[in-house]
């Protein structure tokens, strides 16, 4: 009878540990993915900046070897990325792919102009700079025009703080949210120990004797739980770069291993700590409150 009561309570424990160590992977596994977007939302938005198109219209008289050596000196400028050189004949295949006839023999001949389309580096992609660059560039002889959409940029800065600040007030709430799930979880789990706990103090045992084993089983709770949810985010992001191999882009091994370090600090610190509390909050219960 005695060995059948072990193994019922064996049984229990053992379901409660899993349900617990999966109850705290989820909310860890949802704290990394949000934390990757957290750490990479800079990059992001470089991403984003960088993909801004300056069109550069050529004049229809300047020569190839004046239009070279003025995209050489355009990327040696420090606002610009890089540049491509876009000549007629190139700009007219293009347009005729876009609309799936051949305009050019409908005309009778090509009305479009050649073109450097500039890719700005990140500081440099707001209207202030735009505005000063375009100044410069327009002084060449070479260029007829200088094309940008202000509209655009201002949009695209303005949305970018505002998601970033969404974001970050998400990482913030969503912390707060996993810190209470995963201490509600574990007082669930303890309670379920309340009547060992007592035991234990009755028999003569000190507290921090008590709490330690329960500390200790805590962390591996914790360390189980943040490798699992490691692993099931590098499934995620294996299978979302199969989907879109753009995301690539956003990679950063040194980002990447803080968020995986920061999960399984937090998949340790937060279960001990919280373990620690529930186990002396049933330390201090006299034996009649422990049936309520």
């Amino acid at each position: 009878m005695e060995e059948f009561e072990v193994s019922d309570a064996s049984k229990k424990t053992k379901t409660i540990y899993i349900s617990t160590i999966f109850s705290i992977t989820l909310v860890l596994l949802m704290l990394g993915m949000l934390g990757l977007i957290l750490v990479h939302a800079k990059n992001l938005s470089n991403y984003v900046k960088e993909n801004i198109v300056l069109n550069i219209i050529l004049d229809e008289g300047a020569k190839e070897a004046d239009v070279l050596q003025f995209q050489k000196e355009l990327n040696a400028n420090p606002a610009i990325k890089n540049t491509q050189y876009v000549n007629k004949e190139v700009a007219a295949k293009n347009l005729t792919q876009d609309l799936g006839e051949d305009f050019v023999n409908f005309l009778g001949y090509n009305p479009l102009l050649s073109t450097v389309d500039v890719y700005l580096k990140a500081d440099y992609a707001n209207n202030k700079s735009i505005d000063a660059l375009k100044a410069q560039i327009g002084q060449s002889p070479v260029v007829k025009e200088v094309i940008y959409q202000s509209s655009l940029i201002d949009m695209v800065n303005q949305n970018i703080n505002t998601i970033s600040l969404i974001i970050l007030g998400f990482a913030v709430i969503l912390l707060v949210i996993s810190i209470a799930l995963i201490n509600n979880t574990i007082r669930l789990a303890i309670y379920s120990q309340r009547f060992l706990i007592k035991s234990m103090q009755l028999v003569g045992a000190t507290k921090s004797f008590i709490r330690k084993p329960f500390v200790l089983v805590a962390a591996l709770h914790g360390l189980i739980s943040a490798i699992i949810a490691v692993i099931l985010l590098l499934g995620i992001l294996y299978y979302a770069q199969k989907q879109i191999p753009e995301i690539i882009i956003l990679k950063n091994y040194t980002e990447f291993g803080f968020v995986l370090i920061f999960l399984v600090a937090v998949g340790i610190f937060i279960t001990a700590i919280c373990t620690a509390l529930a186990v002396n909050k049933y330390l201090r219960l006299k034996i009649y409150d422990l049936y309520r």
